[in-house]
């Protein structure tokens, strides 16, 4: 009997480890929310003091403390590591704020956060600057971009849409406002098609006008032409749309300037310098254009597609810069974006401060679109594997960084959801002549109550 126990519990202790291993494999955040968290919880807390002294992150007490510890205790005086905050655990780790003492910096703690990785057992550790003197821990208990999960409390609003996550757990958020214009660059199969996908999608929802330039023929806009004011599928129509834009853009500046000459003595308040100042029954709703495989607008076989060519791409540099107090974004998309492209491809390069790079296919792709804000991340776009579609690295030229996974959205409810917004559309006289032909959906003969009988006689 006793020899049976001993093998039932040694039976229930193997099944147990076994179950473990496999949800830490298959489903990683029930296991975080089990096993990992707890764990983690008692780790930090057992080791906070020394882990922090083996990392370099302790100071020696001030004299006061120093005194009173002798008066009070008369211990050994050691050195004080930063005040701990209160543990806040999330779905997919924690978080906890740390009160710096005196001569640390931010940067400090970054320089740790390797270390403290492996001290605490979890998959990563980021550093957040809240305040002067408080930074901000986030440990990631899993891998949260092998299977992408959304928050589902996000900081979203007009013209900002989470389109990713990203490796710290935190929703990418696409702020055009803040950024107005992108370069997106990926390989075949890299993820970039999804990235456009969820983009267009959350865009439909609000009253935004999307203009869409796809010179494959439309294969990867067309899906989504419903929601869409103006659509080209090749260099020909590309070229009469771009000058329509310039002009939309040239109107809204008459716009502000008839705003801004307005008499004397007008409080400053009324007086703006983009469309985001003019009175709301004034103020014309956003454009985002959107380019899909750049390249095609700047391939040429003849000199009179050079010329339509020259013509486009200065179009193309007269929207990027100028286009942000028109309220004017742009979403460029391609394989690759390099010099060789042709005159005018570095200007144009130059003026998209966001910069999405999934997995290309060498190095020099990668260094076109993150090698002149930020090297390093050049480096990181260039180990991403194939099995990782979606996976990118997203900059900007304040030349911060980070990696961000595309969630999954079929292509069938990206278009039904385009469909559904299509009366969100804002009207543009201007692009009429080029809004896309959308066939109705066929409507389904209603079933017959009761199956027909032929008569007998």
């Amino acid at each position: 009997m006793t020899d049976l126990m001993m093998w039932a519990e040694l039976g229930g202790s193997l099944t147990a480890i076994s179950g473990a291993a496999y949800a830490r494999r298959a489903h990683p955040a029930a296991y975080w929310s089990t096993v990992g968290l707890p764990v983690s919880v008692v780790r930090l807390l057992a080791s906070y003091s020394s882990t922090m002294d083996a990392c370099g992150l302790t100071v020696e007490p001030s004299r006061w403390r120093a005194l009173a510890i002798k008066a009070t205790t008369r211990r050994e005086i050691r050195p004080v590591p930063p005040r701990r905050g209160v543990i806040r655990p999330t779905s997919t780790g924690l978080r906890v704020r740390l009160r710096l003492a005196a001569g640390q910096e931010p940067a400090d703690v970054a320089a740790s956060a390797e270390r403290l990785r492996h001290a605490w057992g979890v998959h990563a550790v980021y550093v957040r600057d809240v305040k002067p003197g408080v930074v901000e821990l986030r440990l990631v208990g899993f891998d949260v971009l092998r299977k992408v999960r959304m928050p589902k409390r996000i900081d979203g609003g007009f013209l900002r849409v989470p389109v990713a996550l990203r490796e710290d757990a935190t929703a990418f958020v696409r702020d055009y406002q803040a950024v107005p214009h992108e370069l997106v660059l990926g390989a075949t199969l890299s993820g970039k098609s999804m990235y456009l996908r969820n983009l267009i999608t959350q865009l439909a929802a609000q009253p935004v006008v999307l203009v869409g330039v796809d010179c494959k023929r439309g294969v990867e806009l067309a899906p989504f032409a419903a929601r869409f004011s103006a659509l080209a599928t090749d260099p020909e129509q590309a070229a009469d749309l771009l000058p329509v834009l310039v002009k939309e853009m040239e109107d809204r500046y008459d716009l502000i300037r008839a705003r801004q000459g307005i008499a004397p003595g007008t409080p400053e308040e009324l007086i703006t310098s983009d469309i985001w100042g003019l009175p709301e029954d004034e103020r014309p709703a956003p454009l985002v254009l959107f380019i899909d495989e750049v390249a095609e607008l700047f391939l040429v076989a003849t000199r009179k597609e050079e010329e339509r060519r020259d013509e486009m791409v200065t179009q193309l540099i007269r929207l990027a810069q100028l286009g942000r107090a028109a309220g004017i974004y742009l979403e460029v998309c391609g394989q690759r974006f390099g010099a060789e492209l042709g005159k005018g491809a570095t200007m144009l390069r130059a003026q998209l401060t966001g910069r999405v790079c999934h997995r290309v296919n060498d190095e020099a792709s990668a260094k076109m679109a993150l090698g002149d804000i930020a090297p390093e991340a050049a480096y990181a776009a260039c180990s991403i594997a194939a099995e990782l579609p979606g996976l990118a690295v997203a900059g900007d030229t304040s030349g911060g960084w980070s990696r961000i996974r595309t969630p999954y959205l079929s292509l069938t409810d990206a278009a039904a959801t385009c469909r559904e917004t299509a009366p969100l559309a804002p009207d543009v006289p201007a692009l009429t002549p080029f809004r896309p032909y959308v066939p109705h959906a066929p409507v389904k003969a209603p079933e017959p109550v009761t199956t027909a009988h032929p008569v007998t006689g």
